[in-house]
């Protein structure tokens, strides 16, 4: 299920609608103001980028990059 990221126009707020498809027509309106001025943003996302199964960093002693100091 797809979560869509929303801006209302008229207010400025930032919502998300959880979609239960992709092709699911939903009439949505801000949850703040109730305007049905919005539009949908271009989402953000992370990612993990290299190898996810070693047990520790190769430049140090941690057991997580995430825990690195460089």
């Amino acid at each position: 299920m797809p979560i869509y990221e929303y801006n209302c126009k008229k207010c400025d707020e930032e919502f998300e609608v959880l979609h239960r498809s992709i092709n699911e027509k939903l009439d949505i309106s801000c949850p703040v103001c109730n305007s049905r001025e919005v539009s949908k943003l271009m989402s953000r996302f992370a990612g993990k980028i290299g190898e996810t199964g070693s047990s520790s960093c190769s430049s140090c002693a941690a057991t997580s990059c995430g825990t690195c100091s460089h």
